[in-house]
């Protein structure tokens, strides 16, 4: 399931770029020709900019607009205009995207940071011992998804996001001490700024399966 390409709509040449990196990428990376950045739509007014977005998720929208405004009446203004509108389109692209609204992962603000987001991984492959571990996690905790943290720079998307196991406490799938994940898309040398954020959440549930993560439940407590 997680495997399944999202559609997308590039451009003859960014598709030629595309391929020139994928044949320099890792094998980490091999999956993400599928879940590439979308071109930009014509948009023609806010109506087709917003389309397709629930209510709840457009109020977080205006919510965040509202804040940077703010801000910079305010002479507090955060992070880069570059950096700002392009998480603005990836967050809008999320909320449209049926992997969201099907109930594989969801997002939330840290402090209505567009800079700072907590990103939890609810479904993974039911096959896996991941997803085992996860279901008696549920029992003995009441939870049963992974929390991530993505923490943005200034320079994205040229940069890639930092991100970090939360919780719970994993052990393989390439979970490092602390939580970093330890994969080739996540540092600038595997990192293309044509990968849209949910190609990196999808690309990342997958490589926990596959590096057969599993649960330290005596870590968590």
């Amino acid at each position: 399931m997680l495997d399944q390409p999202l559609p997308a709509e590039q451009s003859t040449q960014e598709e030629v770029s595309s391929e020139e990196e994928d044949e320099e990428m890792p094998e980490d990376t091999e999956d993400l020709d599928h879940y590439e950045m979308k071109e930009e739509e014509p948009a023609d007014g806010r109506k087709t900019e917003d389309e397709g977005i629930g209510k709840e998720n457009l109020a977080i929208l205006e919510k965040i607009k509202k804040n940077q405004r703010q801000d910079y009446l305010n002479g507090a203004v955060s992070g880069s205009v570059q950096a700002t509108d392009r998480l603005m389109k990836e967050l809008r692209d999320i909320y449209r995207s049926a992997s969201f609204k099907g109930g594989y992962y969801a997002v939330e603000l840290v402090n209505d940071s567009l800079y700072d987001w907590n990103v939890k991984l609810l479904k993974v492959d039911e096959d896996s011992a991941l997803h085992n571990d996860l279901q008696i996690l549920k029992e003995k905790e009441g939870t049963d998804f992974i929390l991530l943290n993505f923490s943005f720079k200034d320079n994205f998307p040229f940069d890639p996001p930092f991100v970090r196991v939360v919780a719970p406490v994993l052990s393989g799938g390439y979970v490092l001490g602390g939580g970093a994940i330890c994969m080739e898309l996540l540092t600038k040398q595997g990192w293309s700024s044509a990968y849209s954020i949910e190609s990196v959440i999808m690309q990342i549930s997958a490589t926990l399966v596959k590096g057969k993560a599993r649960v330290q439940f005596g870590a968590n407590k």
